[in-house]
């Protein structure tokens, strides 16, 4: 990084959920490589949480590292969690929403009714709900940078991603919908599209076995650029959130190794 990027960077704050983890935390390293001081990390389990903090300390030693705790699928708990982050660091400058159902491709007929509404409520309701919390404060500063994560199942119609894929495409028109909207104030709304994340829960888990394994496994065989890691889809999270990136929104960005043009 140039000195006039770790200059630029230095006076943001980045809030990232789902950031114990994953593309979430390969994220908070990244912010603080690129010269960010104040990151707070957002998910459930504190002890992950406390680790995921240890990790990026351990790589920046000056980092100024927060996490608190709360279900990204509970309004109030983001709210209390959010409000905490925002006295912690002074301001948030980049909202980054990681968070991701632990859900595997199954075909339509054979997903349990129960299932349905608590599925695809689980997969677009984070995003949605943090971004209506923080938006505000973002519209008052008169700027900021939202970048949320969905999947290509949002652009590429794959069987056993009946659900899953209305779901991340809920995500992906939020997004661009919410560009339009809040493009008046500063606000920057963007999101990622990635296939398959090498390295990370979800992926260890859908290349396991059964109907996902022999989905996955054909994916894989079409990134004959790789299959990606969270190492390289962070420079993309930091990019969208700094100034390079200051005429990008309403976006949907596919980096995946060449599984799909979408």
């Amino acid at each position: 990084m140039t000195d006039l990027l770790v200059k630029q960077y230095s006076d943001t704050g980045v809030l990232i959920a789902g950031g114990t983890s994953g593309l979430g935390l390969a994220s908070a390293i990244a912010f603080a490589q690129a010269g960010v001081r104040r990151i707070a990390l957002l998910a459930r389990n504190k002890e992950r949480g406390a680790s995921a903090v240890a990790s990026v300390r351990a790589v920046v030693p000056q980092a100024e590292v927060h996490f608190f705790q709360a279900d990204a699928t509970n309004y109030k708990e983001l709210e209390a969690a959010a409000d905490a982050a925002k006295d912690a660091l002074g301001s948030i400058d980049v909202l980054v929403n990681t968070t991701s159902t632990s859900a595997l491709p199954a075909l339509f007929h054979n997903v349990a009714s129960d299932d349905l509404q608590n599925l695809l409520t689980s997969l677009a309701m984070p995003p949605i709900f943090l971004s209506h919390i923080v938006l505000p404060w973002m519209r008052a500063q008169r700027g900021g940078s939202i970048i949320n994560v969905a999947s290509d199942a949002a652009k590429s119609a794959t069987p056993g991603e009946t659900v899953i894929g209305a779901g991340m495409a809920a995500i992906v028109m939020f997004t661009r919908a919410l560009a339009i909207e809040a493009k008046r104030d500063g606000v920057r709304v963007n999101v990622l599209t990635p296939s398959l994340i090498a390295g990370t829960p979800t992926g260890d888990a859908v290349l396991k076995e059964g109907f996902s394994k022999k989905l996955f496994e054909k994916a894989a065989s079409m990134a004959h650029l790789g299959v990606v890691t969270p190492e390289d889809l962070a420079p993309m999270v930091v990019y969208l959130g700094g100034p390079g990136s200051s005429k990008l929104t309403g976006q949907a960005i596919s980096i995946n190794g060449g599984i799909s043009a979408a």
